[in-house]
Formats: structure tokens, C-alpha cells, sequence
């Protein structure tokens, strides 16, 4: 990487963890956009909520972000641990929020929680690629 470029591109760690904080303050789709390529894909493994687990694209991404702010508030993400290689970032989080809709395990109000990892791609100082493993907590 030139001089030129490590001045204009945020480093791959500080990229994501400028993606994560913008989610956890809460942001939509106009919040989050400029952390993610155009083509970005998340693929998530199947876990409690999604048996089957899903793969989206970054405008089914972006669209679920203004949609979230209808299901959860106060999102949290307690890193535990970060490892960089390269343009590829491992986040392990201690993720929890608040609900505000009942879902199949929880109610209106409960604060639901999981371990997250999560493995990004960074190129061109955007987020190009998530594949998240989430566990969800289902009781205290």
C-alpha cells in the first residue's frame, strides 16, 4: 500500500469496527452505506433465527438495516476478541438488544443475546464480505 493510500483508505479493523459502531448508534441503511461495496454479500449460517441460515446482497442488507430499527433498540457489541490478516478481519462479539417486537423465543422488552464471530473481506477500505456464526441465548 502507497503512502498516499494508507492516508485516504481506513485501515481494514478500523473500517469494520466504524460498521459496527454505526449499527450500534443505531443507523439505517444511510448510516451504514459507505462502509460496504457495491457488491457486497452477507452470508450468515444457520442459527435460531434463520434454520436454513441466508446469503443477501448489500441492498437486502441495507433495506434490513432501516427494518431493524422496527424489531431491536440499544444494540450492543461487547468485542471480545479481533484478528487482522491482511484485508480480512474475525470480530468475536458479545452482541445483545432490546426487543421491540415478540420473536419465536423472546417478548417485547426482553433483551435478547448471542455470541457472534463474524468474518469480513475489506477491499478498497470497504467492507466487501461478512460471513457471520451467530448463537442466540434463549434463557438468563
Amino acid at each position: 500500500m502507497t503512502e498516499q493510500a494508507s492516508i485516504t483508505e481506513p485501515a481494514p479493523l478500523d473500517c469494520v469496527l466504524g460498521f459496527v459502531r454505526a449499527i450500534e448508534a443505531g443507523g439505517g441503511a444511510a448510516e451504514v452505506e459507505s462502509f460496504l461495496a457495491e457488491d457486497f454479500t452477507l452470508v450468515e449460517a444457520p442459527h435460531l433465527l434463520a434454520p436454513e441460515g441466508s446469503t443477501r446482497s448489500r441492498q437486502q442488507v441495507l433495506a434490513g438495516a432501516d427494518q431493524s430499527r422496527q424489531v431491536v433498540s440499544d444494540q450492543r457489541f461487547d468485542i471480545r476478541r479481533t484478528t487482522c490478516e491482511g484485508g480480512r478481519v474475525v470480530l468475536e462479539v458479545d452482541w445483545s438488544a432490546t426487543l421491540l417486537v415478540n420473536l419465536r423465543y423472546w417478548d417485547a422488552g426482553e433483551t435478547i443475546r448471542a455470541r457472534t464471530t463474524s468474518v469480513f473481506e475489506v477491499r478498497d477500505g470497504r467492507i466487501a464480505s461478512q460471513d457471520s456464526y451467530d448463537c442466540y441465548f434463549t434463557g438468563d
